[in-house]
């Protein structure tokens, strides 16, 4: 495959944009360099326009069936090829979203009341979905990492009903080890404890890093599991729609399709997020693997530039490409300095307290965009600082 460039700007204004277009919505000014919103500045691969072409060339657009040997398929040789993940076709169900998919579990692996055990600082969408299905969110500090004494304690003393697992994690870019995920089996298995993973970010990853799906214990687990996942982060397709969970277990799959299909009336997939998401697993991964390379690029530059300009240690983590950056060492209030970027430098950067307990003092920033991006939004955070330690 030819080099692909991730260089050129794709001007993103007039497309409804959540992270361009709406950046307002959050941060109360619009036309602000945003790095917000987890989806990418990058054109989605070639090869996913194409197909999308032909099928709108066609013109057909009707009812869709997801589960096919096509669609099932590349999920199946996907997991083998990139994970080395024996996934059974028959435990792949369609889903919208995996919010979605998360929303319909906790109504089958929980009751009302109950608790859910979550790593925090933590994905907002995690917060407000636990909360809204009447749920008691209980977060698990891993900012140091995880103290596994005191994750036992909490498992004995909380029982919670779920562990919702971020794999690899949002917002702080850890890939769970083999080692990890045996200990979390276990006290899952222990406890009795049903055990959700994100897997959305698995494809996003360092050079060298190896990572776990949760898929691989499916058959160490003695409680009810599932892995929700979808193409459309890696790839930059998440305006499409598509998303799938592994369920193993029989009667858990047959009910969340119940739910889906009879519940929600969510019975045909959207098609042409169907087919984008065939053309990424089966032919995009060179391209994603050249992605993962040039997000590589834009951590050290990022890591450079902090320390060069703003004297801050930055260490590069394993996955996603989402940085977090720990801003205590500069001296300066949160709210002082988000007020400074939106008004002053004209840069939306997420505030960390957004991702629960751990996140107050930090910086979530998005690095799936061209380097010349990432330069001017580090530059105006750099600017943005020296004004208030000047004051």
């Amino acid at each position: 495959m030819e080099k692909v460039d991730f260089d050129t700007t794709v001007d993103r204004y007039g497309t409804y944009s959540t992270q361009w277009d709406y950046v307002k919505d959050r941060f109360g000014e619009a036309n602000l360099l945003p790095f917000t919103i987890s989806d990418m500045d990058f054109k989605a691969p070639q090869g996913v326009t194409d197909v999308l072409i032909r099928a709108a060339k066609k013109g057909v657009f009707g009812y869709t069936r997801w589960n096919n040997s096509e669609f099932k398929g590349a999920i199946v040789n996907w997991f083998k090829r990139r994970y080395q993940v024996n996934v059974d076709a028959d435990a792949i169900v369609y889903s919208p979203s995996v919010i979605f998919s998360l929303a319909k579990l906790l109504e089958q692996y929980s009751q009302p009341g109950q608790k859910v055990l979550t790593f925090s600082p933590c994905y907002d969408a995690f917060i407000n979905t636990v909360s809204a299905n009447n749920r008691l969110l209980l977060q698990f500090d891993v900012d140091d990492g995880v103290d596994w004494a005191a994750l036992h304690r909490t498992f004995a003393q909380e029982h919670p009903a779920v562990f919702l697992l971020c794999n690899p994690h949002n917002p702080l870019g850890i890939a769970w080890t083999d080692q990890d995920m045996q200990k979390l089996v276990a006290l899952c298995n222990a406890y009795h404890v049903a055990i959700i993973s994100d897997e959305i970010h698995m494809d996003v990853v360092r050079k060298g890093t190896k990572v776990h799906s949760l898929a691989a214990y499916f058959d160490q687990l003695t409680v009810q599991k599932a892995v929700i996942t979808s193409a459309s982060k890696a790839f930059n397709i998440p305006a499409l729609g598509v998303s799938y969970a592994l369920i193993p277990d029989v009667l858990d799959r047959e009910q969340f399709l119940y739910s889906l299909k009879k519940k929600n009336a969510l019975s045909s997939v959207p098609y042409l997020g169907m087919l984008a998401t065939i053309e990424c697993y089966d032919h995009q991964e060179d391209w994603l693997n050249q992605l993962s390379a040039y997000i590589d690029g834009n951590y050290a530059y990022m890591q450079k530039f902090l320390e060069d300009e703003l004297n801050l240690k930055y260490q590069i983590p394993a996955a996603t490409y989402l940085g977090w950056i720990d801003i205590s060492p500069l001296g300066i209030d949160m709210r002082d300095l988000q007020h400074e970027m939106v008004t002053k430098q004209k840069v939306a950067i997420m505030d960390g307290s957004v991702y629960g307990n751990g996140g107050h003092n930090y910086l979530r920033f998005n690095l799936g965009a061209p380097r010349s991006k990432i330069e001017d939004g580090l530059n105006r955070l750099a600017k943005a600082v020296h004004a208030l330690q000047n004051k």
